[in-house]
């Protein structure tokens, strides 16, 4: 049985901060294959992409060609309505039944956890990674993954200073050093992102 761990954002663009992660978790020894999943309709966030979904899922596309262990998953758009993780993972079980799988999140994200949709059955169906953010305290972090894992969720923490960056500021002006250097060339390239 493969580990494989479920990536998933709006990578809208796909940054920095993104980066360091998807390399963080192919560095993981215990990981098999890292999914990379472009949510289509996230729950949590308001529409505000500016851009076609195909230019996201080219960006993702073109960073999956760094790191042997990354694979592009199209599966939230292959249904309608939001992307609840607790569907995306039913779905990849299903296709996928010999695997094991780890969905990664923020340390803003897990200290939610009790709040997702449908989360207590989420807990049963997958365990989860998370990587602190550097804007929260080690204090306030920990006390929340206990928290939860008191709750009945499998956490991992993975220690990584990873470059905080915000999506929305960076729509609103691009920075090169932001951004993986092919993503970058791909923003320009393609006029993305201009008011």
């Amino acid at each position: 049985m493969g580990v494989t761990a479920i990536y998933g954002g709006t990578f809208n663009p796909f940054h920095i901060g993104h980066y360091e992660v998807l390399a963080t978790l192919c560095e993981q020894v215990f990981i098999d294959k890292v999914l990379l999943l472009p949510d289509r309709l996230p729950p949590h966030k308001e529409y505000d992409y500016k851009i076609p979904d195909s230019h996201r899922i080219k960006m993702c596309e073109i960073v999956c060609e760094d790191f042997k262990k990354a694979e592009l998953s199209l599966i939230d758009f292959s249904r309608k309505g939001k992307s609840y993780t607790v569907d995306t993972i039913k779905i990849l079980r299903e296709k996928y039944p010999d695997e094991k799988f780890i969905f990664v999140c923020g340390g803003d994200m897990i200290v939610t956890l009790d709040r997702w949709y449908n989360w207590q059955e989420l807990i049963k169906l997958t365990e989860f990674l998370t990587i602190k953010r550097a804007d929260q305290t080690d204090e306030e972090f920990d006390f929340n993954v206990e928290r939860i894992r008191n709750l009945g969720a499998k956490i991992t923490v993975i220690e990584k200073d990873v470059t905080d960056v915000s999506s929305s500021e960076l729509r609103k002006g691009i920075k090169k050093e932001l951004l993986p250097k092919r993503v970058y060339n791909y923003i320009k390239e393609k006029g993305l992102y201009n008011e």
